[in-house]
């Protein structure tokens, strides 16, 4: 579509002359040589641009700027005049004016003023246009569940969105820790500002720290220039530090005294910066416990912790796993070259029974590999992964519970974990102990299972097959 551009100016042969070079650029001309038919004229055209020259008799052009601005609020307006002077340059700006050209100008100076202009505007509207998008995407209605527990966490989002409390989200990985911090994020006062995630477990402490704070050039063997950090980056914003918990303790002494101070010192620095950002944490560690053992600063916790969000395991939200299903196939369907009606009752009732380690996020995994796999209208049971099916097929009996709530407690513990053991055992042997591909295949992160052989006592090298690209504790680049 061309860009409409309104001309303005008391001088007909200066009109003739802008509307024949603007025509050669493509673009859409109408011009206006009495400024008192400006209304008339905004109404008719509905520029993308307008060009007002200052000195007119019955309306000048700070006049006009006046009335676009209450009429057409968005449409950049270029002051053209012949009376170039320093104070009517800067009245021009002030009134809203994008730009000023003295006359007389060459065609060349025109064109670069007017294309500058657009550009800008286009910006502004892509801008705004994915804005709404993306309130649209993290507002609170569109995300999925309707079980107790995560309409609990929903509303309770929902209160504390727009207040600028920090906010501490708790769950397991993959139960959509980043994405609550997005929703909070969109739906408070900052939401045009931005929103910065940081990985504390993937960074050692000394780059972490310049990550953050930023560091001055020299201030270590690589600094070889001055560089703004984090906190400085996400000025009117929100920063989201997940797995807060892997903070090296010496690193969440200083973060502490940021929180505290609002004011960041760059590495090899003495000189404060003021930053003014929202910070949202999460951990899928139990922080109130490490802070017991001292792996985690009591101060700083409560800094943090100001309203803790629990978001539920997948295995704890009853009849969510259905609906986060369809969900997840209506997305990759329409992708797909073939049509994807639903699922069979059979697969439905397999994804319903199965436990789900890896949350909402081995969820999306398992359904866009079976939106690939399928070859009929509807998943079915052999779409889905064999280790599921598997773990369905052997899945250990409930323990017989006795009313004492403790001995509840701990028999659940016990056989959740035996569930969560006999899967990783059975994913890895399917994959020769290549934990790249296991996470690729679960939808789990590779640090999760890193953690559980761990946690379970299990090495890789039981598993029959030394994995590709992982000796030496290398990870593959196929993983999750």
């Amino acid at each position: 579509m061309k860009e409409r551009i309104l001309v303005i100016d008391d001088e007909r042969e200066m009109l003739e002359n802008i509307e024949r070079v603007l025509r050669r650029a493509d673009y859409h001309v109408a011009t206006l040589s009495n400024p008192l038919h400006l209304e008339e004229a905004l109404r008719k055209h509905s520029p993308h641009l307008v060009l007002t020259d200052l000195k007119m008799p019955g309306k000048d052009g700070l006049a006009v700027l006046d009335e676009i601005a209450k009429t057409l609020p968005a449409t950049p307006v270029i002051m053209l005049t012949a009376f170039a002077t320093f104070e009517s340059a800067v009245a021009a700006m002030k009134k809203g004016a994008v730009d000023y050209i003295p006359k007389p100008f060459t065609n060349e100076q025109l064109m670069v003023v007017i294309e500058k202009a657009l550009r800008e505007r286009r910006l502004r509207e892509e801008n705004l246009s994915l804005r709404q998008k993306l309130g649209t995407l993290y507002g609170l209605d569109n995300f999925v569940g309707n079980s107790p527990r995560i309409r609990q966490a929903l509303e309770l989002v929902r209160k504390v969105a727009s207040t600028e409390a920090n906010i501490l989200i708790q769950g397991e990985s993959g139960t959509g820790k980043e994405l609550i911090a997005r929703i909070l994020h969109m739906n408070s006062r900052r939401k045009d500002g931005p929103f910065v995630p940081v990985d504390c477990a993937s960074l050692p402490q000394e780059l972490l720290e310049s990550e953050l704070f930023g560091h001055e050039k020299g201030a270590f063997t690589d600094a070889t220039a001055s560089r703004p950090g984090i906190f400085e980056y996400a000025n009117g914003g929100t920063i989201f530090l997940d797995e807060i918990g892997d903070m090296p303790l010496a690193l969440q002494v200083k973060l502490l005294r940021v929180l505290q101070e609002r004011q960041v010192r760059h590495l090899g620095s003495n000189r404060l910066i003021h930053v003014d950002v929202r910070v949202i944490s999460a951990t899928n560690r139990n922080l109130k416990a490490a802070v017991e053992e001292k792996a985690f600063r009591e101060e700083l916790f409560y800094r943090l912790n100001v309203i803790a969000v629990d978001l539920p395991p997948l295995r704890m939200r009853e009849g969510d796993v259905a609906l986060l299903a369809r969900h997840f196939l209506s997305q990759f369907a329409k992708s797909s070259p073939r049509l994807i009606r639903g699922f069979s009752a059979s697969a439905l009732q397999m994804l319903e029974g199965y436990f789900w380690p890896g949350n909402v996020r081995e969820l999306q995994n398992v359904i866009e590999r079976a939106v690939a796999l399928a070859d009929g209208e509807f998943i079915e049971p052999n779409d889905l992964p064999e280790s599921l099916r598997g773990r369905i097929e052997h899945r250990p009996a409930a323990p017989a519970f006795a009313n004492s709530s403790l001995i509840y407690k701990e028999a659940k513990q016990k056989w959740l974990e035996d569930f969560d053991r006999q899967y990783l055992k059975n994913v890895l042997i399917q994959h020769g102990g290549n934990v790249s591909r296991a996470a690729q295949q679960s939808g789990i992160d590779r640090k999760t299972i890193h953690r559980m052989l761990a946690k379970y006592g299990l090495g890789r090298d039981e598993f029959h097959e030394e994995a590709p690209g992982e000796a030496n504790g290398a990870e593959t680049s196929g993983g999750v």
